[in-house]
């Protein structure tokens, strides 16, 4: 389906932008993944999947990177920004060093990988931007309230370019899962026990009951969405916020 494509999965080395990159891989696209860890990345190169270290932080990085892998692979058509960070904290214990590396992952980052990569897809006749928000981006996360406020405003981005690109071949659309099974859950478990003194199960049950149906979400279920995104009939979605939370309302 997406033979001859070029994918770029920010944060693809492990968890939900690996389990993206993969299924992509799959139907043809040749996907660039990037991350901070060259180790991470290469474990997960085929020859389908082609690692690129680059920190969503640093413009040039990120502009510089996705130019030599437009010039490895051609345009990128399918871009999804989905490194991120994944961290609670009170408001009140909540300091200008936090505050701003959860937005320049989670909001700078994103706005620059779209921004460089809509630079080759924009000399193209079809392409797709899935950004991977998250359910604290349609509701507020208790707890939350950085990460939550970085979310919500992916989702005004997404909106606004869906609107900006209306006329042309292109859709933007963002993914809201609810916790899933990637590492960020286990580190969240630590996080949580040791502000709260709870037990590791009680730190884990307190995000499983966050998903109405009981149970964490499986990243190949995200990755399912991104695909669907990509197919040949997903041209009339745009601007969505698509949850993927096990019923969450």
């Amino acid at each position: 389906m997406l033979t001859g494509k070029h994918a770029l999965v920010t944060g693809g080395g492990t968890g939900i932008g690996l389990a993206i990159a993969q299924a992509l891989a799959a139907q043809g696209a040749q996907v660039t993944i990037t991350g901070r860890r060259a180790a991470q990345l290469e474990a997960a190169a085929s020859d389908h999947i082609h690692p690129l270290v680059m920190d969503v932080q640093d413009e040039t990085a990120v502009t510089e990177g996705i130019a030599a892998a437009v010039a490895a692979r051609g345009p990128v058509q399918i871009c999804v920004p989905n490194a991120g960070i994944a961290e609670g904290r009170a408001l009140l214990k909540t300091d200008m060093a936090f505050w701003r590396n959860m937005m320049a992952t989670n909001l700078d980052g994103a706005f620059l990988t779209i921004r460089e990569s809509l630079r080759s897809m924009s000399d193209t006749d079809w392409g797709r931007v899935i950004a991977i928000s998250s359910i604290a981006g349609v509701k507020g996360l208790k707890g939350a309230p950085a990460y939550t406020a970085t979310k919500h405003a992916l989702l005004g981005l997404i909106r606004a370019l869906a609107a900006d690109y209306a006329t042309k071949p292109y859709t933007f659309n963002a993914l809201c899962p609810a916790y899933v099974d990637t590492d960020i859950v286990e580190s969240n478990v630590t996080s949580i026990m040791k502000r709260t003194g709870m037990s590791e199960d009680e730190a884990r049950n307190l995000m499983v009951g966050v998903n109405p149906h009981g149970r964490l979400i499986a990243p190949a279920e995200v990755a399912e969405a991104a695909l669907w995104l990509c197919g040949p009939h997903s041209g009339s979605v745009n601007g969505q916020a698509i949850q993927i939370a096990g019923g969450e309302v």
